[in-house]
């Protein structure tokens, strides 16, 4: 028969079972708060993948670094003179090589032709006046020279008989009234005959003046003339210059105002590049600093001659000068990279430039462990930088090995292993 069970045993068999659960709670929150302390296991990265630098000491180069065009150093600007009418597009914008008398547009202006024309005849009906005007004034010339001659026969006619008359009067033949009056007449013929002397002195003088104004009226015509035949010939547009044409704005029909832009002709063997400069680069940057351009089949030197006084979209323009040969196919508006030599710095320690850090500014990079097995991150005080190259100031000795690549993904790791 069963024997029942005492209360003692039921109680042992209670607070057994109430310590096991206890003990079961205990090792549950120890291995939970275990688990969280632990941290993350380091991960595993290809080093295939990885860009890796290595920190040296020796001459490091400042530069800046942008991105720009070739431009034409000179470009010739071709601008309607007058108002026209587009009759004809002779060439058109990226033709062969073209020489300066080389037309491009013919022009229309049917009023100015006509203006030009009676411009013409208004000059030729000066000069036929100018003609006219001599042949009259010679004529009253000859005129007055003969009126001269005619009182000077008169006067010595005259002063003969009023010597012969006082001879009659000295023997008593003639009166003496009579011969004063023969004397009178004759010395009135004298003054006419000097005033007609001066009267013909003043006829050179007039005829002179005359002369001179109309030749004055003719080189007027003639100027009006020349305006309007040199502005008939603007219609004929011509390159102006030997080089290449760019460009040409309008089309066949169109009317265009005096001043409106009707093409662009440059010289090509003659540019230079206008880098585009981030301004935050520019502090350092002066006329006159080494530059050298390339522009993908081959790196031209330079000189910067010009830099733009204000900055646009975050930029600011350097014109590089370029004192080399430029290559084959080199061309106005050919996209170049152009990078300004600021200075040298002598022995300092310096590395290749990484993907993440700005000057003077301190970032973590992961140093690579001398057996290559994995790297852990470091923080690295940076210096002055250079387009591809930055200075240490701290964290990096002389030939440690980092990553130089985006490791944004492993901020929250200070190890990584490395996988070969």
């Amino acid at each position: 028969m069963d024997v029942p069970r005492g209360s003692e045993v039921l109680r042992n068999r209670k607070i057994r079972r109430a310590l096991w659960i206890v003990a079961a709670l205990l090792i549950v929150g120890s291995t939970t708060v275990l688990v969280a302390r632990l941290k993350p296991a380091a991960p595993s990265v290809e080093m295939n993948g990885l860009w890796p630098g290595t920190v040296k000491r020796g001459p490091m180069e400042l530069q800046v670094h942008g991105l720009g065009v070739l431009k034409p150093e000179q470009i010739y600007w071709i601008n309607a003179a007058v108002d026209s009418r587009v009759v004809q597009v002779v060439r058109r914008a990226g033709s062969d090589f073209i020489k300066a008398n080389d037309v491009i547009l013919v022009l229309s202006n049917p009023d100015l032709e006509l203006e030009a024309e009676k411009a013409e005849w208004q000059c030729k009906q000066e000069e036929a006046s100018l003609a006219n005007l001599r042949v009259k004034l010679e004529s009253d010339k000859l005129d007055q020279r003969a009126s001269l001659a005619e009182l000077e026969g008169q006067y010595k006619q005259a002063r003969v008989t009023a010597d012969r008359d006082l001879a009659l009067t000295g023997f008593k033949i003639q009166s003496e009234l009579a011969s004063r009056l023969s004397v009178t007449q004759a010395d009135q013929l004298e003054s006419r005959v000097a005033l007609q002397k001066q009267r013909l002195s003043i006829v050179d003088q007039s005829i002179g003046a005359q002369v001179e104004a109309q030749q004055v009226a003719i080189q007027s015509a003639r100027a009006a003339y020349e305006l309007k035949r040199k502005q008939v010939d603007q219609l004929t547009i011509r390159a102006g210059v030997n080089g290449v044409l760019q460009e040409v704005d309008v089309e066949v029909g169109q009317r265009v105002t005096a001043g409106t832009l009707l093409a662009k002709v440059a010289d090509p063997t003659k540019l230079k590049a206008v880098v585009q400069i981030p301004e935050t680069q520019m502090k350092d940057v002066r006329i006159g600093m080494d530059a050298f351009v390339d522009t993908r089949n081959g790196i031209v030197p330079g000189r910067v001659v010009r830099i733009d006084p204000a900055a646009l979209n975050g930029s600011v323009g350097v014109d590089v000068f370029l004192q080399g040969k430029l290559p084959e196919g080199a061309r106005p508006e050919l996209s170049v990279d152009g990078t300004v030599e600021i200075a040298r710095l002598n022995n300092v320690v310096y590395m290749e430039r990484p993907v993440s850090g700005e000057p003077e500014a301190t970032v973590g990079l992961f140093k690579i462990d001398p057996d290559g097995s994995g790297a852990s991150r470091v923080q690295v005080k940076l210096g002055r930088t250079s387009v591809n190259t930055v200075e240490i100031r701290s964290g990096l000795q002389v030939g440690d090995r980092v990553i130089l690549s985006d490791m944004g993904q492993y901020d929250s790791y200070n190890r990584i292993r490395l996988s070969h």
